[in-house]
């Protein structure tokens, strides 16, 4: 029996973006595996919950029994499926499956049940001050072989870059912002044609009834998908939404509960789930989300941002390129200072994401590099979003 011998806990920054990463040490002294744990927001939260109490539960535990180990950590403080608990558990799951695979000489996409794809198609952000700057990014992610492009027009929109004076927050204006989408989707289709999968993220700000009409409204532009049109809270108005409108919707990137996505997928009210598997514990629940929604019919579609780690990418590619019912998968340029600390990083190629053929999540972790990038303590402006009169609203 190969046990867990130690757990530590890094925190690193190199890109400003705070990551953090759990390794797992076993009875082997070779052998050990790499998690994500990220929630940049609250990392020092999550590195607490690790050293505090996870490591004491954990150290002489059987590595191989992922699914008790699972299990026993989600109820071991009783209360569950808080999002910085969620994340260290994240972290300890993944190294878990990294050990596994290194174990068994097979990268993850083989313990999973092999390849379904040669490859992982990605969807890439742009966006623009106006519609003409907005173009020009996307005619750059065709040139880089994306095919599939979240779009966004900054100005007039939902303003990041207009702060109040006196709060120091960013101010959204819901009227100007549906306009101006509209706008810049009449201009992109006019301009590119049908040939061209485009995307869309509302950030959930607006007000259902908002929701409702402005859904309907972006039917004619045959979305890939609609994201976020609603925050969790009022996730019973995509019942008003699916009655009016065709347009594919995804959702999920906040989602911590199995209750907040089983009734979304069973009663098929959405097309993509969009969790962020960090934040909802790591690959043992993620590859049940899969079966899941194989069954009703609803695709992947993993949240991607930079705030994850490449071993938390790595985990994405992994369960993308392993499921028949993959969708797409969110990317954003991960810099090569980034890559220098996390060796083994999904190569990117055409649109394409490819995971190596290293055992495991195929990732290490570069840990004295890490060092050299102190992670900080702030509140992100943009999760402070108000309304023009200051009323606070869902980032």
């Amino acid at each position: 029996m190969i046990t867990i011998r130690d757990v530590k806990v890094y925190a690193t920054a190199p890109d400003n973006v705070n990551l953090t990463v759990v390794k797992i040490l076993t009875s082997e002294p070779e052998l050990y595996g790499y998690g994500c744990a990220t929630f940049t927001q609250r990392h020092v939260a999550v590195i607490s919950i690790i050293k505090n109490y996870l490591k004491q539960f954990l150290v002489g535990k059987d590595v191989s029994q992922i699914e008790d180990i699972w299990n026993s950590t989600m109820t071991s403080g009783y209360w569950r499926n808080g999002p910085e608990f969620n994340n260290a558990l994240s972290g300890i799951d993944m190294a878990l499956w990294d050990i596994k695979g290194k174990m068994a000489k097979l990268p993850l996409f083989q313990l999973l049940g092999g390849k379904c794809r040669f490859a992982v198609p990605l969807y890439c952000h742009a966006e623009g001050e106006d519609n003409e700057n907005l173009r020009d990014n996307i005619n750059k992610m065709l040139e880089k072989g994306f095919k599939h492009i979240r779009c966004k027009v900054t100005k007039g929109s939902d303003t990041n870059k207009s702060i109040d004076s006196r709060t120091s927050q960013s101010n959204f204006h819901p009227k100007s912002y549906m306009k101006s989408t509209i706008n810049m989707f009449e201009y992109l289709r006019s301009y590119f044609g049908e040939d061209i999968e485009l995307i869309h993220d509302v950030h959930e700000r607006l007000d259902p009834t908002d929701a409702v009409g402005f859904a309907k409204k972006l039917e004619r532009f045959d979305l890939f998908y609609l994201e976020d049109i609603l925050p969790p809270e009022q996730k019973d108005w995509l019942y008003r939404i699916r009655q009016t409108t065709t347009t594919p919707l995804a959702m999920g990137e906040l989602f911590n509960n199995p209750s907040e996505w089983v009734p979304l997928i069973s009663k098929r009210l959405i097309d993509f789930i969009r969790i962020h598997i960090t934040q909802i514990g790591g690959i043992t629940p993620a590859k049940k989300i899969v079966s899941l929604c194989e069954t009703f019919g609803v695709k992947t579609a993993w949240h991607g941002p930079i705030d994850l780690s490449p071993i938390g990418h790595a985990a994405n590619i992994h369960l993308d390129i392993s499921s028949i019912n993959f969708g797409i998968q969110e990317w954003q340029k991960i810099s090569e200072k980034t890559r220098e600390i996390f060796p083994g990083t999904p190569e990117v190629k055409n649109g394409l994401a490819y995971p190596n053929n290293k055992p495991g999540l195929g990732i290490e972790f570069n840990e004295k590099l890490a060092e050299t990038y102190p992670t900080s303590v702030s509140i992100a402006n943009w999760t402070s979003t108000r309304l023009q009169d200051g009323t606070s609203i869902k980032p």
